[in-house]
């Protein structure tokens, strides 16, 4: 096993990639940008280095600096989390190159996968039931209309080189192609640093079924069933659940072998997700692979009891899985909600500033997979993500409750967040039915807005949470003589002295 990896990521991934490696005795080290500097991952990593500027081009998409960072600090792996370089095939080679592991698919598979035409190319070859769709990039951006002709509207746009919905559109017309793929080019080349992008037939009102698959160096591969993401906002899954409503154990088994199919099909190693879309008459279409870690991991930790990062961690230090599909079931139901620093009230677009208070929901069958802290300052310049709430019970319906429960214990003041939102969509009755299909947020949430009383609530609870925090915060002083409220983690513990060993 490693000694020491170094986190190439910030913010909830990063901190929880950090747990798993202290649980295997791993040292780790922190990649951090200046608006970064005082982060959660930072301060809970045993190193950290500032990597560059708070833009991601000139920090945390930075290969240079990152893989020099590596060597200088004795690393001998770097895990990517999700986003950022963690789908970037080039990163992974010259992580290869520098004789420094990268924690996830060879560089040569990730490409095929990475790369959404050749990917598909490969799995039509393979007898994989794909959407029709263009099977190669065009430069020349006029060259889309004569494939949206064939392909027929309406289209979806997608990145070829990312995933997390980010490039994502769709063209209802010929009128809103050109709009959507000069937006598609610009945020895909934002979030991956290549522009290109491709159009396939969009399925209206399908389900969004993934399947988690772990893979070693040596060809044995296990799938641990599906989750469902059909619950999303612009294309970005907010909540995921095991084991989805619309599978039965036949659909189940046949999807999972698929799943296990299209990875051996690509040369596939290492943890990740095969992506598929379930139709109204029950006919799934390959959608894409997630070369990497999802966010929406831990819903399968709670329904398989695998921890995904220490399988990730054993497979790239080079051991063979100790899984076999025979010993791995289904238990309980698990779901899981993101939680964004977003503006229901400003058509849910970033909100940034200061935490002032988070007071995180406890209880039995509770997990909260955090990035954020009282006090800490949540940048403009990335993905908005602040946390996920997962629960995990014995059947749906008592999930859905346990997540309600611990939506209503959850506080976070001073930034907006979706927290009353992930409210009213677990309080829906037709979420409750499990009617879950990609078209559920627009159509039953598109004109939302925050319950009356909510601004005055926040308020109320605002004031208290200020009161109760201001024993743990100082005043300090800066060396032109300005003052600033000064906080951090352990100050907000309270009274706390080290025990005697």
């Amino acid at each position: 096993m490693f000694q020491k990896i170094l986190i190439a990521n910030r913010g909830e991934i990063a901190v929880r990639i950090i747990r798993a490696c202290r649980e295997l005795e791993i040292t780790t080290v922190a990649v951090y940008s200046e608006a970064d500097r005082d982060s959660l991952h930072v301060q809970v990593a045993d190193e950290a280095v500032c990597i560059g500027p708070a833009p991601a081009q000139d920090s945390y998409l930075a290969m240079d600096r990152i893989i020099e960072t590596a060597k200088k600090t004795g690393a001998e792996a770097v895990h990517p989390g999700y986003g950022f370089l963690a789908e970037n095939p080039e990163f992974a080679r010259l992580c290869e190159d520098s004789e420094i592991v990268f924690i996830g698919p060879a560089s040569q598979s990730m490409e095929l996968v990475g790369d959404k035409i050749r990917s598909r190319q490969t799995m039509e070859k393979a007898d994989i039931p794909i959407i029709p769709g263009m099977k190669e990039v065009h430069k020349n951006i006029a060259d889309y209309a004569n494939e949206a002709k064939k392909i027929g509207y309406p289209v979806m746009i997608k990145a070829s080189a990312g995933g997390g919905g980010k490039g994502m559109r769709i063209a209802y017309n010929a009128d809103e192609l050109m709009p959507g793929l000069e937006a598609g080019k610009r945020e895909a080349k934002s979030a991956f640093g290549n522009d290109s992008v491709y159009l396939e037939k969009y399925i209206e009102e399908p389900r969004h079924v993934e399947v988690q698959i772990l893979a070693d160096n040596f060809g044995n591969t296990v799938h641990l069933f599906e989750r469902e993401c059909s619950i999303q906002r612009r294309h970005q899954k907010i909540i995921e659940e095991s084991p989805s409503v619309a599978l039965d154990p036949d659909l189940r088994y046949i999807m999972g072998e698929t799943a296990l199919k299209v990875v051996k099909a690509a040369g596939y190693n290492n943890a990740g997700t095969v992506e598929f879309l379930l139709d109204k008459n029950r006919n799934f279409y390959f959608l894409e692979v997630n070369a990497r870690l999802q966010v929406e991991h831990p819903v399968t930790e709670l329904v398989t009891g695998i921890d995904l990062v220490h399988q990730q961690l054993h497979v790239a230090a080079g051991e063979k899985l100790a899984l076999k599909q025979s010993d791995l079931k289904q238990k309980g139901h698990a779901i899981e909600c993101r939680i964004y620093a977003e503006d229901p009230d400003n058509q849910f677009l970033p909100s940034s500033g200061r935490v002032l208070y988070l007071k995180e929901p406890h209880g039995p069958g509770v997990r909260h997979d955090c990035g954020i802290f009282s006090g800490c300052e949540v940048p403009i310049y990335y993905d908005p993500i602040l946390a996920k709430l997962i629960v995990w019970a014995g059947d749906r319906d008592m999930a859905i409750r346990r997540m309600s429960e611990a939506l209503n214990d959850y506080v976070i003041l001073g930034i907006k967040t979706t927290l009353d939102f992930l409210k009213d969509v677990f309080a829906h009755p037709e979420f409750k039915n499990g009617s879950t299909t990609t078209a559920f947020i627009s159509r039953y949430f598109d004109d939302w807005s925050e319950r009356s009383g909510s601004e005055e609530n926040r308020k109320i609870v605002a004031i208290a949470a200020a009161y109760d925090s201001l024993q743990n915060v100082h005043i300090r002083t800066g060396k032109h003589g300005e003052q600033e409220l000064e906080t951090s983690p352990w100050l907000t513990l309270g009274k706390w002295r080290m025990g005697r060993g």
